[in-house]
């Protein structure tokens, strides 16, 4: 067995930036200590993996498991809402993700992408870019959640910004048990207006309710919960960052607009170098694993940090340089293996429409606030803007 090294721990200066720009964090964990275990107040151990081999390799390894059940007191999200495919292993995550697979077939997601181009259009026809737009609030927001809500078949008096408000609040750590009871509820309400109900073309939750498949009730609420959260925020955050991305780089802004026909290349682009997702949902291993000469032990809790693997300058030439032109581009952004996004094609279905009507539309913008004034949500699995105002340059 090999001897256990003697760990540093990151710059201070680096955690603090983590929030805002945690890349330097992720390159001193790379180059210093790219399988990194964090020792919490209550003696659990968790590791981050940074490394974009470790990473890829670790995502689809069976020897981690997807049930935050598995270490006692882990709070993986809203109480009662974690009985989805997101936190199941086989034989669970099989069924589950069979059942709503169906809804993200490639036809289907095809057939959605006029929906799209009409929301988006309708929302864009309502800016102004000359006084000033939210491209997260005005735009990414009520675009992404509009769609997540027709495909669900959630009834229009019921999808509000207090929803989606209701929703978004569920990703921030001080969201409490309060909350939880009124998302229960809403979530409750949602899935009883659906039993017995004829079955709509976009309606999956209807589909779900009333599946000949069995679902306990738990199931079916985390499940709607798990669909319209991960359904739309994820999306939020590609539109949000990768605008934020093209505004601080104006020449490669301009190249896309001129070049409409490559902008799926460039979504990969965005995808990688700032990445909706910056951990990996929960894991925990069940056997030992060995990762860079040290051992990851039954019980420990692994953090598998996409946003850094996707900087990984051994896979990415010239990672922190943003090149809409990069091929090839295997970035993790979605995942992989058995728990890979299952909404992955719609969220680039979305994404293609949604930037190429935003550079159409909006013209040259830049940024309406000192960048240095933007927020970044407090969550410790999405990376997104609470809001990105620009205006015409």
């Amino acid at each position: 067995m090999a001897d256990a090294p003697v760990l540093v721990k990151p710059p201070s200066v680096l955690l603090e930036l983590r929030g805002s720009d945690p890349y330097p964090y992720f390159r001193w964990l790379r180059q210093t200590a790219p399988a990194y275990p964090e020792v919490k107040r209550d003696g659990r151990v968790v590791w981050h993996v940074s490394r974009y081999d470790d990473v890829k390799c670790l995502l689809a390894d069976e020897r981690l498991s997807k049930d935050p059940e598995r270490v006692a007191g882990y709070r993986a999200g809203p109480e009662g809402l974690n009985k989805h495919l997101v936190h199941a292993d086989p034989p669970e995550h099989t069924r589950l993700r069979r059942l709503v697979g169906a809804a993200f077939l490639p036809k289907r997601i095809a057939a959605l992408e006029p929906l799209v181009e009409r929301t988006a259009t309708r929302l864009l026809d309502r800016v102004d870019p000359e006084r000033g737009v939210d491209v997260v609030g005005e735009f990414a927001l009520p675009l992404t959640f509009a769609l997540i809500c027709a495909i669900l078949g959630v009834p229009e008096e019921m999808n509000t910004p207090a929803t989606r408000k209701m929703l978004s609040n569920t990703v921030v750590p001080t969201s409490g048990h309060r909350s939880d009871k009124r998302l229960r509820a809403f979530l409750n309400q949602l899935v009883e207006r659906k039993r017995g109900k004829p079955v709509g073309e976009l309606d999956l939750l209807g589909a779900l309710v009333n599946a000949k498949v069995e679902l306990t009730d738990e199931e079916l609420v985390s499940t709607a919960y798990l669909l319209l959260l991960v359904g739309h925020d994820t999306t939020v955050n590609l539109i949000g960052n990768g605008m934020h991305a093209l505004l601080r780089h104006p020449d490669e802004m301009r190249w896309l607009r001129r070049n409409p026909a490559l902008i799926r290349t460039g979504l990969e682009e965005l995808l990688r170098y700032d990445s909706p997702v910056r951990d990996a949902t929960f894991r925990v291993a069940v056997a030992p694993i060995w990762v860079r000469d040290q051992v990851i032990n039954p019980g420990d809790v692994v953090s598998l940090l996409i946003g850094s693997a996707n900087r990984d300058e051994i896979r990415f030439p010239h990672p922190d340089r943003l090149d809409l032109e990069r091929t090839p581009n295997e970035h993790l952004a979605f995942g992989r293996g058995p728990h890979v996004c299952v909404g992955a094609a719609l969220s680039r279905m979305e994404g293609a429409v949604a930037f190429r009507l935003l550079l159409e539309r909006l013209g040259d913008v830049r940024f309406a606030v000192d960048e240095r004034d933007l927020r970044w949500r407090p969550s410790r699995v999405m990376r997104g803007l609470e809001s990105l105002p620009v205006v015409r340059a």
